[in-house]
């Protein structure tokens, strides 16, 4: 019989040779912490978050400025933006020249305002709606005469110069130079953004026109359906859109994006076999 001094060392040890396999199978080693976080930091790095909705362009905050008129037509209403025939293209005489620090070089080409008569009694047309009017023009500065007698838009002046036809919907035309109030609004267009190529083949145009949303642009993108990839392109003035990638003989699709960020991608809007001086339509806005 054993005695019971032999069977407590005898327990000991059994304890002392189970115990470390214990706390191994309990507790993951430092070298099993780091495996699983390494595993989970690489899954991370791969999940894809959705994407952040743009909301549509919505009316800015009114401002007050100043609106003069001037004379031309539908075929010179467009020139600094390089839109060929205001009304031919949708937009009517209901445009509008801004001034330098509201044109930006062009980049405000296609934007649309809201503009009302105001703090002129002795001019303003009481109970009129306000006039909604596209940017298409620029109204340049005129160093020789002071900003407030004459260099209506000389900077740095926020100033409206409306088309002559629709500006008797704000005020008389006896009045010269009326103060306004003016707003950002979103541009209502029917059917898709129009591209018109122009050009060589070594040396290619988009004019780019009829946006809705925004209605300005700031990047144009161009693709082919074989060779050429997305290809950025420059704004060559106003709404015009250059590029010395080869264009031809491909089916095009373009990608444009307005002052909002928001994106709109046409594709294949035209044929392998487009032709310059022809009017392509893709999609707009919504």
């Amino acid at each position: 019989m054993a005695s019971p001094l032999k069977s407590i060392l005898a327990t000991l040890l059994l304890l002392a040779i189970a115990l470390p396999d214990c706390q191994a199978k309990s507790k993951p080693s430092l070298l099993g912490k780091q495996a699983i976080h390494h595993a989970i930091g690489r899954q991370a790095n791969h999940v894809e978050l959705p994407k952040r909705h743009k909301p549509k362009f919505r009316p800015g905050p009114w401002k007050k400025a100043h609106a003069t008129f001037y004379e031309g037509g539908s075929g010179t209403f467009g020139g600094a933006c390089n839109y060929k025939d205001v009304a031919g293209e949708g937009y009517g005489m209901n445009t509008v020249a801004l001034s330098s620090v509201l044109f930006r070089n062009g980049q405000a080409c296609g934007a649309c305002f809201e503009i009302k008569c105001a703090d002129s009694p002795q001019w303003c047309k009481l109970g009129q709606p306000s006039l909604i009017v596209t940017a298409t023009d620029h109204c340049p500065p005129n160093p020789s005469l002071p900003n407030d007698n004459g260099g209506w838009c000389n900077v740095p002046r926020e100033h409206f110069d409306i088309a002559k036809p629709v500006f008797s919907q704000l005020a008389g035309y006896k009045a010269g130079i009326i103060p306004i109030q003016y707003r950002r609004v979103p541009c209502k267009k029917q059917g898709g953004i129009r591209f018109n190529i122009l050009g060589n083949p070594w040396f290619y145009q988009v004019i780019v026109w009829n946006v809705g949303g925004a209605g300005d642009v700031i990047s144009v993108q161009v693709k082919g359906d074989d060779k050429l990839k997305w290809t950025q392109m420059e704004r060559d003035w106003g709404a015009t859109w250059k590029t010395s990638a080869i264009l031809h003989g491909e089916s095009l699709s373009f990608r444009v994006r307005a002052s909002d960020e928001r994106y709109s991608t046409s594709w294949h809007v035209t044929p392998k076999n487009w032709q310059f001086g022809q009017t392509y339509e893709g999609k707009n806005f919504k």
